[in-house]
């Protein structure tokens, strides 16, 4: 796995991919791919964290990939090392020509520098590419601005991504994202309201940053701790309107047609498709006979898709 460092502790000089990459869909990939030409400094992606709009404004903003994530998918494209710039009151308030001197020549020893076109930075979002090319000019650091990538439904963006995970649309996520979308967590302890239903869930602790696909029944592969091996399942996405309607939303896995100790394993998630919306049945049998149902679809779906 690729190090995840600070500024300071980067491997110099770089040449680097700056944006947010969230998602790290095709559109991402180009601006990275042109840092990879040209062998002058090491392979970089440098991004931020928090989100500027969280500071800002203080907006929550979750990520469709965490930092350690983004790791293990931006190695196989030829990067060796992704830096997150802390950001802050302090480095929001600074010019867009010193955002550039201190951190991507001084610290980063910067020697090509690949944005979209898109790209905005320093105080006020006062630069832009412009101020971009005539700094690099000034200093003899190679640009690099890559134009936006477009479809027939328009811009490729994680916005769309999202968009998609909230409609239940795991199809057309994985389109855009050219992988299919994963998250992860850790199984903990639950209350055992599965197991007296005769549907024993793993109960996922999830990082509260990362963004999560809309409320529903999933049909989905289950990998416990790497991606050795994938288990079927069926995943509920939300609360417990039958069970227990005043609680919390939750993540519960059921491995289909595998009994597994899974308490304090790690599980990497993999929804395939939306079975259908959450429900509040007349009583536990009901309950019970509709999961039934949700795994004989599910066993179904994930069968097509073996």
């Amino acid at each position: 796995m690729i190090p995840l460092c600070a500024p300071e502790n980067a491997k110099l000089p770089t040449a680097l991919a700056l944006g947010s990459f969230d998602g790290l869909h095709l559109g991402h990939k180009k601006v990275i791919k042109a840092i990879l030409k040209e062998p002058i400094g090491v392979p970089t992606v440098v991004s931020f964290w928090p989100h500027p709009r969280e500071v800002l404004f203080g907006e929550s903003r979750l990520r469709l990939d965490l930092p350690n994530e983004k790791t293990f998918l931006l190695e196989p494209l030829g990067i060796e090392q992704l830096v997150l710039v802390p950001f802050n009151k302090t480095l929001a308030s600074k010019s867009a020509e010193t955002f550039i001197d201190e951190i991507l020549v001084k610290t980063l020893h910067a020697k090509h520098i690949a944005v979209g076109e898109n790209f905005r930075f320093g105080r006020n979002r006062e630069g832009d590419i412009s101020t971009l090319k005539k700094i690099g000019a000034s200093l003899g650091i190679k640009i690099s601005i890559i134009p936006i990538l477009e479809d027939n439904h328009g811009r490729l963006s994680s916005s769309r991504v999202r968009k998609a995970l909230n409609d239940g649309d795991l199809k057309h996520a994985q389109y855009l994202l050219k992988r299919p979308y994963t998250f992860r967590g850790t199984v903990e302890k639950g209350r055992g309201l599965g197991k007296k239903i005769g549907w024993a869930t793993a109960n996922l602790k999830i990082d509260g940053r990362k963004f999560l696909p809309s409320i529903g029944v999933y049909a989905a592969w289950a990998y416990i701790g790497n991606k050795n091996e994938r288990f079927s399942a069926v995943m509920n996405m939300g609360p417990q309107p039958t069970i227990d309607p005043n609680s919390s939303s939750a993540v519960e896995v059921h491995l289909l047609d595998k009994e597994i100790n899974l308490l304090g394993h790690e599980l990497i998630i993999e929804p395939v498709h939306r079975i259908r919306l959450q429900k509040k049945f007349k009583n536990i049998e009901e309950l019970s006979k509709q999961i039934s149902l949700d795994a004989i679809f599910a066993k179904e779906i994930l069968t097509k898709k073996n």
